[in-house]
Parts: C-alpha cells; sequence; structure tokens
C-alpha cells in the first residue's frame, strides 16, 4: 500500500521537475533577438569600360641619315720563293764519308754457350725472434739444411743442431720464404742439394 502512494504522489513531482527543468535549458540555448542596423551609407563602384589610347613617339629614319662606312683594304700579297736546291754533293759539305769492310759472319765462327753457376740467393729473410726465448732473455744459434729446386725454391729444411728448441720453428720458416736463381749445368736449372746455413740469435743491447 505505501508503495502505491509514494509511486501516486511520485510521478507527478518527476513530471513537475522535468518540465521545469526543460523550460530552463531552453532560455539558456535559445539567444536573444539580435538587431542587425542596415548601413546607412551604400557603397558604390564604378568601373570605366572606355579604354584610353596613348599615342607613342615614333621617329622616322631613313638610309641617308646612316653614315657610309668603308670596307677595310685587302691585306697585302706574299710573293713566295721557291728554294734553291744545293749544287754541291753531300761529301763536299759534310766531308767524305768513310767507308767499311762489310763483316763476314759464319755458323761455325759464332759460338753462344751458358756458364755453369751454383745457386744463387735472391731474397733472404732473416727469422724472427721467438717470443718466448726474447722474454727469457734466451740466446743461440740454429744450423738447418735445404735443396733447392729447379725453379729456386728451398724444400726439405730441415735442422742440423740448434741450442735450443725455441729457435728451431722459427729458422725453418724463414728458410721456406727464401728464393734463389737455381743452379745451372750445361744451360738448364738443376736442383741443387744440401744447402747449408746457420743463424745466430742474439738479443739488442
Amino acid at each position: 500500500m505505501g508503495s502505491i502512494v509514494r509511486l501516486v504522489i511520485g510521478v507527478p513531482i518527476a513530471a513537475l521537475v522535468t518540465v521545469v527543468l526543460f523550460v530552463i535549458m531552453y532560455n539558456l540555448i535559445v539567444p536573444d533577438a539580435v538587431e542587425i542596423e542596415e548601413a546607412s551609407d551604400n557603397l558604390r563602384i564604378s568601373i570605366n569600360d572606355e579604354v584610353a589610347e596613348v599615342e607613342a613617339r615614333r621617329r622616322d629614319t631613313t638610309i641617308d641619315d646612316v653614315d657610309q662606312i668603308d670596307p677595310p683594304p685587302p691585306p697585302p700579297q706574299i710573293e713566295r720563293q721557291a728554294a734553291e736546291q744545293p749544287t754541291e754533293g753531300l761529301d763536299t759539305i759534310v766531308g767524305q764519308i768513310p767507308e767499311f769492310d762489310t763483316p763476314q759472319l759464319a755458323s761455325d765462327s759464332v759460338s753462344f754457350s751458358v756458364s755453369d753457376r751454383d745457386a744463387q740467393p735472391l731474397v733472404r729473410i732473416e727469422p724472427q725472434y721467438p717470443p718466448r726465448a726474447a722474454e727469457r732473455g734466451v740466446e743461440g744459434t740454429c744450423a738447418v739444411r735445404f735443396d733447392v729446386t729447379p725453379d729456386g725454391t728451398p724444400t726439405n729444411v730441415t735442422i742440423m743442431s740448434c741450442s735450443s728448441s725455441m729457435f728451431e720453428r722459427a729458422s725453418i720458416r724463414a728458410v721456406e720464404r727464401w728464393r734463389y736463381n737455381p743452379k745451372v749445368e750445361n744451360g738448364v736449372p738443376v736442383a741443387r742439394r744440401g744447402v747449408e746455413t746457420q743463424f745466430n740469435f742474439e738479443l739488442a743491447d
């Protein structure tokens, strides 16, 4: 029963509040009427359709007013003289050319021979001091033996004697980088065997 009473009383009140809020919002949204004053003065813009003609001043020029210019004279003619041929012979001017006997070359009188030679070094690179030996202050010598191929390349490098094993690898690598003029026998490059050399490993002071 109480809920029905509240419903009967609440519905008219809610409707009244809604109408009041609607009227207030309408008055806030709709602006006031503003009277627009008409302009008292009327602007008039006129454009002149007529184009004024401008008289250009013309100057009459005739051919008689231009000065007559004479062309330049032609260049002088240069006479060409023909060169006279010498009447004396060449031997009179520079002297008589001596005569030489033509040498006689026979195939049996000329011989070319290539002398034999041993292998000769062209590129010789010193071995690099081993870092481990340098840190320990070790000095010494190392003797190696190797062969030289007909194209001048060292091969078969072996250690003959070495004061320390630390110098062996450096000695072999140095010899492998050398280059030779090969040994020649009867004009033909041949292999050279048993070449020996020794390296001295000394620390700088």
